[in-house]
Formats: structure tokens, sequence, C-alpha cells
């Protein structure tokens, strides 16, 4: 008979010598049989769950074509441990006349295909639960439960108590910490993965996996919260089980498929930490922006990506120059003008009004900073704002003394509890009622503590404009520095937006008006913290002070800062 022997073993822990084993002691039955050894078949480290294995495949082969007669291996689930596969197996050996013999079971039968088919099955199911379940336990102790993050190193263990090296330890490598915190920073002030990935690249940075930067390693997917940029380890979480692998039966692959989130496991590792929140969060806060501009509004009906919605502004009033008599978006029209894209179209609006980009920026420029912060508007805004910011803070005192009340009530309430416990009385609800009214305490102590500590009335230099007229110079020269599109967002806050005008008569030029973002230009003149300030003293009144009186208008309401230009 001729015959061929069949070896496997499934994974790199396992030694590579059990293919010598399982080959020696087939070799051995064989010659006792008298068989003739036609080919030996192996497949390293792979395994039976996947029909997908180069020396598995050679062996149907072999089978169909009648090349040998008896298949033998070491026991069954060396052939597979999938129900289907080794079913399918055994109907091309039984078509073929070959027999399928083992060592640990003899010759196979219909009876060995179901149960030890089945036996092996739930042993794949019962190995994958006890490496799940192995992996939780390691999470919740703070420890990795997968690959290696860029960023970090491994770091050997203890000896545990079951004898073996403890696992999932990491520590922060210092060198990849700074391109870490270096691509954050790009991204944060502007930049786009592709040209800090360029960067990298130029500077001879290598990339996590030896090789080069690609864009996709430092954006990731945002539906699956992949990338560097959106990986929480870097800000001390690890999250766990975001997703579950399925095997596709038609092709081998291993598939994705996202756990609810009541499965995903997050773990505190502050000792990991490599990015501060301040930064993270300017960081998602830009990759929101971008997702939110490629998906579709919603019940929309249109499920195309509008990928150019995304990109990063190339100009200074990209998106910001919108028609002013129909309030849409001006369009790009020959080389450098912009048009009402309505009227371009022969829409209903009537504006036919074109205007060159690149003037209208350095009008706009200019007027950013010698014409928005004029004088009298200054000194009406100071008025207007200390009597806004003495009204608040009248408001806040008021709040104060009533939070302080409700503590001294709660306190009363508080001690009467402790001396009943203390008097022996017990019931089920009693220990509830303290928990609250501890709580309760302690929330409203850290609610006074904080309007107490209070913020300091922002600054009001008398030469607010000069100072602000000073800093709008210094962006206009970083435009064209390196720090090009740090200085282009910061240009760009300052203005809501600039509106064109049709002409009041046909030979006339067309009329513009530039609206201020007033809370922008206040914190670029040092009346209040950045956006990324999170210290006690960042007061940002929004909702207060997003307006001020407009030049040359009646009355004191407050609207947009405008200028006409």
């Amino acid at each position: 008979m001729r015959c061929a022997i069949y070896a496997r073993y499934s994974s790199d822990q396992q030694r590579e010598a059990s293919i010598e084993d399982q080959v020696r002691i087939c070799r051995a039955r064989a010659a006792r049989e008298g068989w003739q050894i036609a080919e030996v078949f192996t497949d390293y480290a792979v395994s039976g769950s996947t029909a997908l294995r180069p020396g598995y495949q050679s062996l149907m082969a072999a089978v169909r074509d009648g090349s040998v007669t008896i298949v033998l291996c070491e026991s069954i689930d060396r052939l597979s441990r999938d129900q289907e596969h080794i079913a399918g197996f055994f109907k091309q050996a039984q078509f073929a006349d070959a027999r399928i013999g083992t060592l640990a079971e003899g010759e196979i039968s219909e009876l060995h295909i179901g149960l030890k088919g089945t036996m092996g099955a739930l042993y794949l199911k019962d190995l994958a639960d006890k490496t799940r379940r192995g992996l939780e336990g390691r999470v919740r102790q703070g420890r990795s439960g997968g690959g290696l993050c860029y960023g970090y190193r491994v770091v050997r263990g203890p000896m545990g108590r079951d004898g073996e090296l403890e696992r999932g330890l990491r520590a922060i490598e210092p060198s990849e910490a700074v391109v870490l915190r270096r691509i954050f920073e790009r991204f944060a002030v502007g930049e786009g993965p592709k040209a800090i990935a360029g960067g990298l690249n130029r500077d001879g940075v290598t990339g996590p996996r030896g090789g080069i930067w690609q864009a996709g390693t430092i954006r990731g997917q945002a539906g699956r919260d992949t990338g560097i940029l959106r990986n929480r380890l870097y800000v001390g979480e690890i999250v766990w089980n975001q997703r579950r692998w399925i095997k596709d039966p038609t092709t081998g692959r291993r598939l994705a498929r996202p756990n609810g989130p009541e499965a995903v496991l997050r773990e505190q590792v502050p000792e990991l930490r490599i990015i501060e929140d301040t930064l993270w969060e300017a960081v998602q806060s830009r990759l929101d922006r971008q997702r939110a501009a490629i998906e579709p509004a919603p019940n929309s009906g249109d499920t195309r990506r509008r990928f150019w919605d995304q990109r990063r502004p190339q100009h200074m009033l990209t998106g910001k120059v919108v028609c002013g008599s129909c309030g849409t978006p001006m369009a790009s029209v020959g080389r450098d003008y912009l048009a009402c894209r309505v009227a371009v179209a022969s829409g209903p609006c009537g504006n036919r009004a074109r205007v060159r980009r690149t003037p209208l920026e350095a009008q706009v420029l200019e007027a950013l900073g010698d014409r928005l912060m004029e004088p009298d508007l200054v000194a009406e805004f100071v008025s207007e704002f200390t009597a806004e910011w003495n009204r608040q803070v009248a408001t806040a005192s008021a709040s104060v003394t009533g939070k302080r009340r409700d503590l001294e009530a709660a306190r009363r309430k508080l001690d009467g509890l402790i001396d009943a416990i203390a008097d022996g009385l017990r019931s089920p609800g009693l220990q509830g009622k303290l928990n609250d009214l501890e709580s309760r305490c302690a929330t409203l102590e850290a609610e006074i503590a904080a309007a107490e500590r209070g913020a300091p009335v922002p600054r009001l230099h008398g030469n607010l404009s000069e100072i602000y007229r000073q800093k709008v110079r210094r962006l206009a020269e970083a435009l064209t520095a390196e720090g090009g599109p740090a200085a282009l967002e910061a240009v760009r806050a300052l203005i809501e937006r600039v509106e064109v005008h049709p002409p009041a008569e046909p030979s006339a030029r067309p009329r513009i008006e530039l609206i201020g973002a007033l809370t922008a230009m206040l914190t670029t003149a040092g009346v209040f913290p950045a956006q990324n300030d999170k210290s006690p003293s960042a007061v940002r009144p929004e909702g207060l002070l997003v307006m001020c009186p407009a030049k040359g208008d009646a009355g004191t309401g407050f609207e947009p800062v405008t200028f006409r230009l």
C-alpha cells in the first residue's frame, strides 16, 4: 500500500521538532505494517481550524489523483479540528478508495468523524474562551492584552506564582515618546497626517515597524478607532475588546467585527501616559470635525463621502467668503476669482459680483489689525464688559450664599443620623441615607470652594487696540514662515465671515463687509485665555461677549463686529 504521512503543529510556541517526532513514529508504524511511504506532507505553525494549509492541500490532491491509498498521521486532529473540513476530507478519501489511519484512534470511520470532529471544534472554542479570560484578567491588572504599541517597550516581569514570567508589562520608550508628542502637536496646529509623515521621513525617523511613516498609520480609521492619533493608551487608558475576530470559512481570512459598548473594557494606567489631556482634546476635536465633514447629513439619503470637505484650508479666506445676497459660500471661478456659486449656475441669486482672492485677503488682513479694534469701539466695549461682569459676579455670590445654607442643612441631617446610629438605631435604608448625605456635603463643599477661588476679572488693558494690532501683524508675518499652518488657523479664527454684496451701480465696485469673531479677537489681545488653557483662571464668558457694537450703528445693542472695506 502507498502511504502518505501527514504531520502538523499549530503554534510558534510549540517545538519545531514536534514535526520530526510525528514523522518518526508514523514511519515506524508504516514499517511494521509493510506500507510503502510515498510522500511526507507537513505544515509548520499552522492552525488546524483552517484548510488553507499548503501541506494539507497537497495531501488532498495526492488522495484525489490516486497516488496514495492510505493516509497516516498521529491523530485525527492533526488533519483538522474543523468538523466541516474533516468530514470533507473523509468523503474525498472514500471517493478515491483511500483509507485514513491514525496512531491514536486506529482506522478512521464515520463514527470517528462525528465524535472526534465535534471534540476538535469544542476544543478550539474552549481554548478561545480560556485565552480571552486570561487576557481580560491581565488587562484588569493594568497590563497589555495585545501587541506592542509604538512609544513603549516590553518589560520582563518577575516570576509569578505559577513559575512563569509575568506578561503584559510595558514602559514608555523616551525616544519614541518624543516622536509621538511631535505628531500630536503638529496635527493640533493644522498639519495633515501626510505632511507629518513626510516630515518624519525627511528627518530619518524610523516608523513603528522599522520602515517609513505612512499617513494611514497616523490617521487610522475613525470607525474602528485605530491609528496613532486615536490610541487612548497615549493618555493612560487601556481599551480592550472593542472588536472580535471571525474567520471567513471560504477564504480563511480573519475579519474584525465590532463588539457592543458593554463588552469593551477600559482600565486606567496613568504611568503609561505620554500625551497631556489638553493636547489630546485638541487633536480629537479636529478629528471629529474632519469626520463630520465627510459624513452625509442625517436622513439626507446621500451616502457619498465628501472627502474634499475635510481638506485643510489652503487660503486665509477659504470657506469664509459668502454672497451678501443669498448667503451661499462663494466658489472659485477662474484662476484667482471668487463668485456666488448660485449666480454662476444661473440660479435665483442676482449677485453677479466677482472679487479677486489675493487683493481681498490683503485688504481683510489689514482691516483685522487696523480697523476692527478702533479705540472708540474698545472704550465702549470696556464699559459694557465691566458692567456685565459685575452683574454676573453678584449673581454668583447669591448662588454661593444659597449653597452655604444647603450645606448647613445637610450637615445637621448628617449629624442626626450619626447620633441615631451611635444610639443603636439600625434600619435597612439608614446606611443609604448616610451615604447620600455625605455625598451631598462633599459636592456642595467642592462647589463653594470653586466659587470662592473664583476667577480674576480679565485685564482690560487701556492700550488694548495697539496690543491687538501688534499681535495681528506678527500673525501676518508668520503666515509665510515655517509655522504657516498654525498662523493660518489663528488668523482664520479672527474672521467670522466676509460678505460680498452687489455694487450699488453697475460701474461701481462690490461692497465688502468683514465680520470679525470677537471672542477670538479678545483672546488674541490677551483678554481671555487660549482655548486650550484648562487652568482655574481660564475664564471664557461664552455667550456673554461674543458680540460687540458695530461702528456707526445706533444704540448699545450687541451684534457681530462689522467693518465695511
